[in-house]
């Protein structure tokens, strides 16, 4: 996998860029936001992923590792190749993406362009647990959890519950007074065996 592209900006065109990287112009597909940070004769770093199909080997470039990982979750999804996930991604942020899968949002995913009614339901229910708690509310406005929450309910899921399961889980520790989060991890842990 090439995780990240380096270089200098020399051309950017509707729906990639060429980043010349020793001597070599790679051309890397990105969403259109990302395709706005851009400038020709500038230094870029993108992080990426290459997408390799039977006929092609294609990179997609994002501004941030958590676009990135947004979008290879999303081509998990049956039905949602990468066009489609770049497309979800030109439309909304990985948090609105989060809120949206997280909260059965219907709705806010079929107005991207190539999800109906029966897909946005399958990616929801496909999607759910793996793309993780959104980091904030769907205004923008900073989480009023705290980040030692949000950490341990990552590891939750990281460890196989759902994300449902794990912020109950957390809440309760809380409750219990907990405070670290190898106290409050510990907590949850046991809250969940119950």
């Amino acid at each position: 996998m090439i995780a990240t592209v380096s270089g200098i900006v020399a051309d950017v065109r509707l729906d990639c860029v060429v980043v010349e990287v020793g001597g070599v112009g790679l051309v890397v597909n990105t969403a259109p936001n990302t395709l706005a940070e851009l400038r020709v004769g500038t230094p870029a770093c993108l992080h990426t992923t290459l997408v390799v199909r039977e006929e092609s080997l294609t990179l997609y470039g994002f501004s941030s590792s958590d676009e990135r990982r947004t979008f290879e979750i999303l081509q998990t999804a049956s039905g949602v190749g990468p066009r489609l996930a770049l497309a979800m991604l030109a439309v909304y942020s990985p948090d609105q993406l989060r809120h949206a899968i997280g909260g059965a949002d219907h709705a806010m995913l079929t107005a991207v362009p190539g999800i109906g009614k029966k897909g946005a339901e399958k990616i929801v229910l496909e999607l759910r647990d793996r793309l993780g708690p959104a980091l904030s509310p769907v205004g923008g406005k900073p989480s009023t959890a705290h980040p030692d929450e949000d950490q341990v309910i990552e590891a939750l899921v990281g460890l196989g519950w759902n994300n449902k399961d794990a912020r109950s889980a957390v809440e309760s520790a809380k409750r219990s007074g907990e405070q670290s989060v190898p106290e409050l991890l510990r907590a949850a842990l046991q809250e969940l065996k119950r």
